[in-house]
């Protein structure tokens, strides 16, 4: 699976997520080590705004509307905006966008923070109920959302009760392979990853941002792009820890196994246990826990 667009989508969706952008930018530092103090350049990996504006109807009742304002590292956007769209229910599949762009009505530095996307005319959705205005931070994902009802989006499959069939030694090298694919991680170290891998525990696809249900939603977004959902066969490790949102994501593209190299919260839990997912948390070289979804790895449970 890669990150770009099919071929047979280029002509009609422009690649533009192809013209140069900074991940990083160097920031001087004054480092102590011991006895000594010094100057040396930092890597520092760069948090910039995306407005992600719709445009929904046709001839007079064409309507643009500015949905949400996320903080996230530029590049990938429109796998960002995609994933985004698809994780909150507010797209059904790849076919409900007909166009996007970069406006070119505004000033280049403004222009590289807001993406349009242009829907179908045929699509019904309530612009009132989207209206919420709300702030994505890169720390904490969707804020201000008044009650856990907002949250909880339609599930769009359903997982098998069973499948797929795990063995725990395949998830021992996955934080390492993660790392290994996390270029900007390791050139800033402040950069959270996302990796799809497959039921044999080989990492298929992995994005990067400084906010975690970023990274996520780039890789579910790819994912679309491709037609490839629901991954029903498919893990997914965070480089973080499993937050409700992140497991809600995940089930939205029909992840069955979620990992995460650190804890999960409660309400993630309950919401990975109440739809079949496996929840995995603290993982590392030689040990993970199993939260939910126990059953798939039934073969090694004594």
């Amino acid at each position: 699976m890669a990150a770009s667009q099919p071929k047979s989508v280029q002509s009609a969706f422009p690649l533009i997520t192809n013209r140069p952008y900074s991940n990083m930018q160097a920031h001087q530092i004054i480092k102590f080590d011991k006895h000594r103090a010094f100057a040396q350049d930092d890597a520092i990996a760069v948090e910039e705004p995306l407005e992600i504006q719709l445009v929904s109807g046709s001839g007079k009742d064409r309507k643009r509307s500015s949905l949400a304002i996320t903080m996230r590292t530029p590049g990938a956007d429109w796998e960002l905006s995609m994933g985004f769209l698809f994780t909150e229910g507010i797209i059904p599949n790849r076919a409900a966008i007909i166009d996007w762009q970069y406006p070119n009505r505004l000033g280049k530095s403004a222009m590289n923070n807001v993406i349009e996307i242009h829907l179908d005319p045929a699509l019904d959705i309530d612009l009132q109920r989207l209206e919420r205005h709300f702030y994505t931070s890169s720390s904490c994902g969707v804020c201000g959302k008044t009650s856990i009802d907002m949250v909880t989006q339609h599930i769009n499959f359903l997982l098998s009760s069973s499948s797929p069939k795990l063995n725990p030694d395949l998830f021992y090298s996955m934080p390492d392979q993660l790392r290994s694919k996390q270029a900007h991680f390791s050139q800033t170290g402040g950069i959270h990853g996302a990796g799809l891998f497959n039921h044999q525990g080989k990492c298929l696809l992995c994005f990067e941002d400084v906010g975690r249900h970023n990274a996520m939603d780039k890789l579910i977004g790819a994912a679309l792009l491709q037609e490839e959902l629901p991954l029903a066969e498919k893990i997914v490790l965070v480089s973080g820890r499993a937050s409700f949102e992140l497991v809600q994501k995940a089930l939205m593209a029909g992840i069955p196994v979620m990992a995460a190299v650190g804890a999960p919260s409660s309400l993630a839990i309950e919401l990975a246990k109440a739809h079949g997912m496996t929840l995995i948390g603290f993982l590392k070289a030689g040990s993970f826990n199993v939260y939910t979804g126990k059953q798939r790895f039934t073969p090694f449970l004594s």
